[in-house]
């Protein structure tokens, strides 16, 4: 069997409608898993579960809506699919928010606690409701899509950036914490990928030239590329990898 194969598990998938989380679901059901594809918006979710199970000619897919900001719903995405599918192998927390940009001084205490919430908290929920089967069967792998943002400041995105860094101590710190159970917890960090989410950052000629600058492959990235890092994550080919942040940025970081 292909060290990256991922038969026989089922992996939640977190903000898989569009963008990098339907890029990972895509690919881990290509390589054996069914996969729950989970956003806040339920005719996007079965949509892309539609699609996924068309292209791979059997039921590898299901749609669980889930809204991250709300806690009962992710206890409820985690006991659906374990009522329908019987297990959770592997957990993507890939959904976040960013309702502000500009300057920390003027951001909203109610922006900067939902981008917290959002993009830490959340994930603490989440990965609380699912970690116990995964000890259980002292098996499973967790990822968490950061972003490279969490490595360096911005007059921009600050309130971003500080929730993506605390993505890495929450990976660190649970991979201390679950070690011994054979769980793994890990970052991605991609830096910037043509998404909906990014495309402020994109869609400009201007600032695409200037987020590309510096990039030594010079262009940025696709969701694809993010997928990839994923399922080596997820597979037996990352499991000996656990605290780590694996950095997905064309070179832009260096």
């Amino acid at each position: 069997m292909s060290l990256f194969s991922l038969s026989g598990k089922v992996a939640v998938i977190t903000g898989s409608s569009r963008g990098i989380g339907k890029a990972i679901a895509e690919r881990m059901a290509e390589q054996g898993a069914n996969v729950v594809i989970s956003s806040r918006k339920a005719e996007a979710c079965a949509a892309v579960a539609s699609a996924i199970n068309g292209a791979r000619g059997s039921q590898v897919a299901i749609s669980i809506p889930a809204n991250i900001g709300r806690k009962e719903e992710l206890q409820h995405l985690v006991q659906e699919t374990t009522r329908q599918l019987g297990k959770i192998d592997i957990l993507v927390c890939n959904a976040a928010s960013n309702p502000y940009y500009g300057p920390l001084a003027n951001i909203e205490d109610d922006q900067f606690r939902k981008i917290l919430e959002n993009n830490v908290i959340a994930n603490h929920w989440l990965i609380n409701f699912t970690v116990p089967q995964m000890i259980e069967r002292r098996d499973g792998a967790i990822i968490i899509v950061s972003s490279i943002g969490g490595l360096r400041g911005s007059p921009v995105i600050g309130a971003y950036n500080v929730s993506k860094a605390a993505d890495f101590q929450l990976a660190r710190n649970l991979a201390v914490e679950y070690g011994k159970h054979n769980v793994r917890v890990n970052c991605i960090a991609p830096g910037l990928i043509k998404t909906d989410f990014a495309r402020a950052l994109w869609e400009n000629p201007e600032t695409l030239k200037r987020a590309t600058a510096g990039a030594p492959l010079g262009r940025i990235g696709e969701p694809d590329e993010i997928a990839g890092a994923a399922i080596f994550l997820a597979s037996q080919a990352g499991s000996f990898v656990t605290g780590q942040a694996i950095v997905v940025d064309g070179g832009v970081t260096i």
